[in-house]
């Protein structure tokens, strides 16, 4: 119970980690859930560096992408500790469209 509560960089965390096989290092990875883990400040400043290059590269791609071209989607931001995953944007479907145009010009009736 101590043990889980220790900094992952501590020496006891990382002779766990180090005793770890390839195979049971490739599930702990698949089940990683960084926005419950504890942050230092330093690890929160990072993450924020890491969003704004990760922001810089997805605008300069958006910059450089043709018109007519579909454009790059935004960049997830870094999971943080107590914030889940964004939620994605619900998209315009052909029927959904047909049924708002509908309902626009007066078809509610």
């Amino acid at each position: 119970m101590f043990i889980e509560h220790l900094p992952p960089e501590s020496n006891t965390m990382t002779a766990l980690r180090n005793d770890l096989t390839p195979q049971q290092l490739a599930e702990q990875a698949d089940k990683g859930e960084p926005e419950k883990g504890r942050w230092s400040q330093q690890e929160q400043i990072l993450a924020s560096v890491y969003d704004a290059v990760r922001s810089l590269e997805w605008t300069l791609k958006c910059v450089n992408t043709e018109k007519k071209a579909k454009a790059p989607d935004p960049p997830e931001p870094m999971r943080r500790p107590g914030a889940g995953p964004r939620k994605k944007k619900a998209q315009l479907t052909d029927k959904s469209a047909n049924r708002l145009f509908e309902l626009l010009q007066g078809g509610a009736a």
